[in-house]
């Protein structure tokens, strides 16, 4: 028995067009950890870039920050052991009925990750800490900390769970899930797979959920 933390981050947007602001992909990317020793190493990471001149005013954030930045972390993040996750929805194969709602579609991309996920992280006597980054209005953060509660409930194999939904800035364990999570936008989305190389040894599983799917939808 022990206590384990899954971070979670999402890459893509809710926008089911061909627009040009629309991503193809909606990928979900969980960190499973034994401890959070690996967010006091991005601290002092951050604290170590400070004092070199870089001059970061906020946290960590990979769309945002400079590449020597990012190049930083990402040696960091290449040379440690942890376990990375991710699920790929090509949201054109999304049927209406799954997407009625930002909140629905959201559910079943956790649903069709955890179901998968969990039992291979997961025991049935561990307690387990599922934290995501918040994202939407404040009205979308309710239903969707209330949507990954539900999936937790139906999936994790152990019932000692919590379930938050906190800013990226408030946890260094989560700007590494957005670093993870913007590696694998860039590969799906980009055909770039650069930084997605560095952390290919910690990505345990790659799920391309739709991909037996031929109808596209819009």
């Amino acid at each position: 028995m022990g206590r384990k933390y899954v971070f979670a981050d999402e890459s893509g947007n809710f926008d089911f067009s061909r627009s040009a602001s629309a991503s193809r992909y909606f990928i979900l990317v969980t960190l499973t950890l034994p401890d959070c020793s690996l967010g006091q190493e991005v601290l002092d990471l951050r604290r170590q870039l400070a004092w070199e001149g870089h001059g970061l005013e906020t946290e960590f954030h990979a769309t945002e920050d400079k590449q020597a930045v990012r190049d930083r972390v990402f040696a960091l993040l290449a040379t440690r052991d942890f376990r990375i996750d991710a699920t790929i929805l090509e949201k054109s194969k999304a049927k209406p009925t799954i997407r009625v709602t930002d909140e629905r579609f959201y559910q079943l991309a956790w649903y069709l990750h955890m179901k998968y996920v969990a039992p291979l992280v997961i025991g049935a006597n561990d307690e387990v800490l599922v934290i995501g980054a918040s994202i939407g209005t404040r009205r979308q953060r309710a239903g969707f900390r209330s949507a990954v509660s539900d999936v937790a409930r139906q999936v994790l194999p152990t019932a000692r769970f919590q379930v938050a939904s906190w800013s990226a800035a408030s946890d260094p364990c989560l700007q590494v899930a957005d670093y993870c999570a913007w590696a694998l936008q860039r590969k799906w989305e980009r055909a770039d797979d650069r930084s997605y190389r560095l952390i290919a040894p910690q990505i345990r599983t790659e799920f391309d959920a739709f991909s037996i799917g031929g109808v596209h939808y819009y």
